[in-house]
């Protein structure tokens, strides 16, 4: 969370301010006299808002009548407003980042009472200053309170007065939660390889039911979902929990907790997802399904982990709309949308999707699924864990623990009158060959694989031990993929130093053509000042040829394969995500961190 400086606006540096909230009919006045709208449109907003009292804030008000700026001829939203507001007091501008936010020690600058009544959240604090938003810059009577309270000086910063509402109600009710469930739980911390014992201290446990510890838990996944994180990390340290999520790949810590909250928040995760509340020597996995604040059903996987501090857990948090994405949404460019859509329709055969742990297999594996799954066909997978549950499906549990694998599994899909079969992964040589085996009885069978592209999927196979003949026999294609974040629409720029000859030279002996717009991160207030805003797919897609076929012999060259494959159409990963450059999606620097290098 960054405050932008205020710009040299004429108001914020020389013209006398004014004092006392801020008043509907004079906001209006001063953006016509400033020059943000014309005196016509302050008019027509001073009759239209004329009609009708209300208790909003000014700027909440007139970004609801959708003033159009005199400069451009764009709609004013409150962010715009806010903006405007800081300059001409002469302050920051802040958008709220509540990851940014230490919530415990912004609670005890002031109280939740405090706060409301003057309108005021203190955002940061450190050991000489509190930062306080505000979206009522010419209040001031509140300051020398908080520098007697705080001993600290006070600077103030302009936020949007929505935000400011939302994040006092939330901010303070969270610390709130946090003190009771340490309250309750007598300071107790969890069991860790470190332990001292304390003479004195209470014992009692915190209970995973204590309402407090309910609220912090709901809170927590609110939080995460708004925030769009893709997991969620519950992580004991030494002296106390630390919660991270990751948004665009990217690990951000959120909040950091008392360890006997955090433990108690483990154990009523655990109860929600059906584990094994007691069991905390050895690693166990579960799933909940909520709600979202839009309503829409989320799943979330969870895991838990021994450590030496305490019992460690990560929520895998699965977006709902991702067994609806097209494959346009996915990230793949025309060329390999029809190439894949066409191998897909093949009646039997194995294809194969690789990448690394995190490289958004399962998604397209499942957003796949979702448009072959119709009511004429049969769709039964065998995974571990099931990912996502998804009623056109028929979907089963590997289960080692009851000699329940992979290829068991797959030996009694075989008996359920499949068409189409999904294997979590290939792992060993009996689930390859029983992928191969349903794969030459006439059914389409999908699974994953762990390598670096597309042609190494055929030589690990034979690694595996699956003979050449039979690969060639089964084998219809090989997608590739890797995840890049992609730059923030709003804040990109163009970056001239990047050519058309530069890229040429990363992905030689292919050549660059076409126009290159190249753009640059730069970093606003939407994208948390990364310049990043999303991820999207990088695909390489191998289709088995017979030229290919011809090629795969018991020592078959991986360079001679590769070249028959971007013979057949296959573009490499690296050039896919070069191809991405060019369009100004994302940076040549994310590409190339995730992308193998073209030999």
């Amino acid at each position: 969370m960054s405050a932008v400086p205020a710009s040299n606006h004429p108001a914020g540096r020389s013209a006398p301010q004014p004092e006392g909230p801020l008043q509907l009919r004079a906001v209006i006045e001063w953006l016509a006299r400033d020059g943000v709208i014309s005196p016509t449109e302050a008019q027509r907003t001073i009759d239209r808002c004329a009609q009708a009292e209300s208790r909003q804030h000014p700027l909440v008000r007139l970004a609801s009548v959708a003033m159009t700026r005199e400069s451009d001829g764009k709609p004013l939203d409150l962010e715009a407003l806010t903006q405007w507001l800081a300059s001409r007091a002469g302050l920051a501008y802040l958008r709220v980042d509540p990851l940014k936010v230490d919530v415990g020690k912004v609670a005890d600058t002031m109280s939740a009472a405090y706060a409301e009544r003057h309108k005021v959240l203190p955002v940061q604090v450190t050991a000489s200053e509190v930062v306080v938003a505000t979206a009522e810059p010419f209040l001031t009577d509140w300051i020398a309170e908080v520098q007697r309270q705080s001993r600290r000086s006070v600077r103030r910063v302009v936020a949007n007065p929505t935000d400011i509402q939302r994040y006092t109600a939330e901010f303070f009710a969270l610390a709130k939660s946090v003190r009771a469930a340490q309250k309750a739980g007598g300071g107790n911390t969890a069991a860790s390889f470190e332990q001292l014992v304390e003479l004195g201290k209470n014992n009692k446990q915190l209970d995973a039911n204590d309402q407090s510890v309910v609220q912090v838990v709901d809170w927590l996944w609110q939080y995460a979902f708004d925030q769009r994180a893709s997991d969620i990390h519950l992580e004991p340290r030494r002296e106390q929990g630390v919660i991270r999520f990751r948004i665009d790949g990217v690990l951000h810590p959120a909040y950091q907790m008392p360890l006997g909250v955090m433990s108690a928040m483990v154990a009523r995760i655990k109860l929600l997802g059906r584990m094994d509340v007691v069991e905390k020597r050895r690693p166990l996995d579960g799933r909940i399904k909520t709600r979202n604040q839009r309503g829409d059903e989320v799943e979330m996987r969870l895991s838990t982990l021994p450590t030496a501090f305490g019992e460690k857990m990560v929520m895998r948090i699965f977006d709902p709309d991702t067994a609806v994405k097209d494959l346009d949404a996915l990230g793949f460019p025309p060329h390999d949308a029809q190439r894949w859509q066409a191998l897909v329709k093949r009646p039997h055969g194995i294809i194969l999707v690789t990448g690394p742990t995190g490289s958004g297999k399962s998604t397209t594996l499942y957003s796949t699924l979702k448009r072959v799954a119709t009511e004429e066909v049969n769709v039964s997978t065998v995974e571990d864990p099931i990912e996502m549950i998804e009623p056109a499906f028929n979907q089963t549990q590997v289960q080692p623990q009851l000699d329940f694998g992979f290829t068991e599994g797959l030996r009694a899909l075989m008996r359920q009158d499949p068409d189409i079969i999904m294997v979590g992964e290939v792992r060993d040589l009996d689930t390859a060959e029983m992928a191969v085996q349903a794969a030459l009885t006439g059914h389409l069978v999908f699974s994953t694989l762990h390598t670096n592209d597309a042609p190494s999927a055929t030589t690990r196979l034979m690694e595996l031990g699956v003979p050449a003949y039979l690969i060639n026999a089964t084998l219809l294609g090989v997608l590739a993929q890797r995840l890049v974040r992609t730059l923030c629409p709003l804040c990109k720029q163009p970056d001239e130093s990047v050519t058309r000859e530069q890229l040429g030279e990363v992905v030689a002996p292919w050549k660059i053509t076409g126009n290159v717009s190249a753009y640059r991160p730069v970093g606003c207030v939407d994208c948390r000042m990364t310049g990043f805003r999303g991820r999207m797919g990088l695909y390489e897609l191998l289709t088995v040829s017979e030229a290919f076929k011809g090629l795969l012999n018991k020592a078959p060259s991986i360079d001679a394969l590769r070249r028959q494959g971007m013979a057949d159409g296959m573009r490499p990963l690296r050039l896919a995500g070069v191809l991405r450059v060019a369009e100004g999606l994302t940076t040549l620097d994310e590409v190339l961190s995730a992308t193998p290098p073209l030999d």
